[in-house]
């Protein structure tokens, strides 16, 4: 570390450093950038000749070693294994807006590597990561047009605040991060307790300006520190094969993007395809397999252009989309709760030829998911998870563990959803929803997040809001630009933005943001923005169709749940020794769930609600308390010659001294009392090792004539036998 060399800055009052040189220099670029507490080691590794790949291998990775927080992992191995989805969407959250600023057709193996070596929440560790990630790649001879930076932005009392601490976000209503190079902004992930489309759009503003110091400030060290780049051409085009396919293939491919069916449209390609591979056989056959397999995907690159440059024309010049919908028309929809029977709930969303299916299972609060991360939260008690399988685009693929596009898209459906559902103390459940996507033809993330939330309501979730989604996209040619509503996959793939914008009625509860060019206009966004909110709008009201709100109750196939407060120091009593209390109360009310909190709050759950009374019961016989003053219904259950005992209720008793059984004299307790005789007692004192004295005679009417006569508690002629307590035998 003595060989660093170390730059500083102050960032809003808080200390950024950089130190470079004294650590991994056989990496192709590395610093150590400190916010603070926090220190992330980011370090880019480049291969030095391209690969043979027709994509840009940009790999991100983000780690969080749990020493960074003083903690050891847990399970059974003690060390950190695959990455967690908070590492997944952070290495996410970093590529995203890195990707776009490299020139196409770079094809250099690039990897960067971010490891938390010290980590504090409240000093942002995911920012710190970007921050040094654009850092090393802008030192490193790579061809990156950046730097850019990144900033998490909250709001409290109507103020911006840029970095919040985690204590300031559970007050925040906005959860905001923005990334971008000193032009403009490239990227935003964000969530919000349904805030207006304006506020969204001043916060990301906010941010930017923030963005541009840190990126002036990785500016100062690349111009005394950077490598020079790498000569890097965009490789020229083969203009023997382009001619060729402009001759064979040019017309024909204009006609069929033309075509506003989908299956009809990519039929015609197909065909296309076939015509220009049986010429390239006639034409290259001679040469060797690699060289010909080249010779291949340069003529469908080249086919893949002229469609491209086809679609985005026909979009800005005549304002027409492949599927022949005006630019802000939503496609066909159709909403359906209640496709299954022994779900807690169900829903299917369709928008045009995305589908998506949403199933939610209610569960025991103690279900939680644990969360073994630097943060402080240790667990989750509504979790939404999305699969994407192959069949869904018609095609054959890999199944297995999911994989960062399936957590990402799960966690934006998350968290846009997150931001409407009921408190723990108004719904004690853990909840978990799945969507599967049936078909699939973009933007299924926001189709995700119109099932998911129709599934909830079907299954008795109290939603504060009914939430749907909506994906926006762009086209910019020049001085024009076509903002449009509803994209689908062609859209996509062929356009310069996707703009995921998720809310309610009243606001946006989360927004997504990727884009391909250099950055966005305010006035872009003021425009992409507002035709999200028209078109969420109209989302809804198909949504609303369906379920028009949350059912009053769940599911008769759901588990029932009631809670209840005991006094901590009585939750002994209530397990007992070994759990054997509470595992017999589970045996005799049908295996009920009960989950006990150190705070006294107890969560019974059943399907029935006749186990849950049971068990309720059964708990609080065990922690009442009997008062001094109050009245009750007792049984007797010993006879003695100084007295009887009561059964006030199962486990408590007192004694009822014979001379408090009536106002005249009693010379044996049998002359008034029975076993098993049901009395009405009054509490008249407890002494301090817990023992309760009874009266009957306080509850009688006094005879006329007799005066009256002191009632308190005496002290026993002889020493009480033990209390009686059947449960603690």
């Amino acid at each position: 570390m003595s060989e660093a060399k170390i730059y500083t800055m102050d960032f809003n009052g808080r200390n950024l450093s950089v130190e470079i040189g004294g650590v991994a220099k056989q990496a192709t670029a590395a610093a150590i950038i400190r916010y603070d507490d926090t220190a992330v080691l980011s370090v880019t590794q480049a291969s030095r000749k391209p690969v043979e790949l027709d994509f840009f291998p940009l790999h991100v990775m983000y780690t969080e070693k749990l020493y960074a927080a003083g903690k050891i992992p847990g399970g059974f191995f003690k060390r950190e294994g695959k990455p967690s989805d908070q590492e997944t969407l952070t290495a996410r959250l970093i590529d995203r807006p890195l990707r776009p600023l490299f020139p196409d057709g770079f094809r250099h193996d690039v990897q960067i590597i971010n490891t938390v070596l010290s980590g504090n929440y409240d000093r942002t560790p995911p920012m710190t990561a970007m921050f040094g990630s654009s850092l090393t790649l802008a030192l490193s001879p790579m061809p990156f047009d950046g730097p850019i930076a990144g900033v998490h932005v909250g709001r409290l009392d109507g103020e911006f605040v840029l970095n919040p601490t985690e204590e300031d976000l559970e007050k925040s209503d906005i959860d905001l991060i923005v990334a971008g190079t000193k032009h403009a902004i490239n990227m935003v992930e964000a969530g919000a307790k349904q805030v207006p489309e304006a506020d969204m759009l001043d916060a990301m503003l906010f941010g930017h300006e923030w963005i541009k110091k840190l990126v002036a400030f990785q500016e100062n060290i690349v111009a005394e520190l950077g490598q020079e780049n790498i000569a890097f051409e965009t490789p020229q085009p083969d203009e023997t094969l382009k001619r060729f396919i402009d001759d064979e293939a040019r017309e024909n491919l204009i006609q069929a993007a033309r075509v506003t069916d989908r299956e009809e449209r990519s039929i015609a390609f197909e065909a296309i395809h076939n015509v220009i591979d049986e010429g390239l056989e006639n034409k290259y056959g001679d040469l060797d397999k690699e060289d010909f397999k080249k010779k291949r995907k340069q003529a469908k690159t080249y086919m893949d252009d002229i469609v491209k440059a086809e679609v985005r024309r026909r979009i800005v010049e005549e304002t027409i989309r492949p599927d022949g919908r005006p630019l802000t028309e939503v496609r066909a929809l159709k909403s359906e709760v209640d496709l299954f029977e022994l779900t807690h709930g169900s829903a299917m969303f369709t928008r045009g030829q995305t589908q998506a299916l949403s199933l939610t299972t209610l569960g025991a609060r103690g279900e939680y998911q644990i969360i073994d991360g630097l943060t402080e939260v240790e667990n989750k008690r509504f979790m939404l998870h999305y699969n994407f399988p192959a069949y869904s685009v018609g095609e054959n693929g890999r199944y297995g563990p999911p994989g960062r596009r399936e957590i990402g898209h799960g966690a934006l459906g998350e968290r846009a959803i997150a931001q409407v559902m009921p408190n723990e103390e108004d719904f004690p459940y853990t909840v978990r929803v799945v969507s599967e996507i049936l078909e699939s033809n973009g933007s299924t993330s926001q189709a995700s997040i119109c099932a998911a939330c129709m599934s909830l309501m079907a299954a008795g979730v109290p939603l504060k809001a009914p939430i749907a989604g909506i994906a926006m996209g762009l086209i910019k040619d020049g001085d024009t630009n076509r903002v449009l509503t509803d994209i689908q996959g062609l859209e996509d793939h062929l356009g310069d933005m996707d703009f995921k914008v998720a809310g309610s009625k009243a606001g946006i509860t989360a927004l997504q943001m990727d884009i391909k060019i250099d950055g966005l206009s305010r006035e872009i966004l003021e425009e992409a923005l507002e035709q999200a909110r028209v078109a969420r709008l109209k989302v809804l009201d198909n949504m609303l169709e369906a379920i028009p709100e949350p059912r009053p109750e769940v599911s008769k196939h759901a588990p029932k749940v009631k809670v209840m407060v005991i006094d901590p120091d009585k939750i002994r009593d209530v397990i007992g020794p070994g759990g054997k209390i509470i595992s017999k109360i589970i045996d005799e009310c049908d295996n009920v769930s009960i989950d006990i909190e150190q705070d006294g709050q107890v969560t019974i759950m059943h399907t029935e609600m006749d186990p849950i009374n049971c068990a309720m019961k059964r708990i609080e016989e065990l922690v009442r308390v009997a008062e001094v003053g109050e009245i009750y219904d007792g049984k007797v259950v010993r006879i003695e010659k100084f007295g009887c005992f009561i059964e006030l209720w199962k486990g408590t008793d007192g004694l009822c001294h014979i001379s408090k059984l009536a106002h005249e004299r009693v010379n044996r307790v049998e002359d008034v009392v029975k076993l098993n005789d049901v009395v009405k007692v009054k509490v008249i004192g407890i002494d301090d090792r817990g023992r309760i004295d009874l009266s009957r005679k306080a509850v009688l009417p006094r005879p006329e004539g007799m005066p009256e006569q002191d009632d308190k508690p005496r002290g026993n002629p002889r020493p009480r036998p033990p209390r009686r307590d059947k449960d603690k035998k």
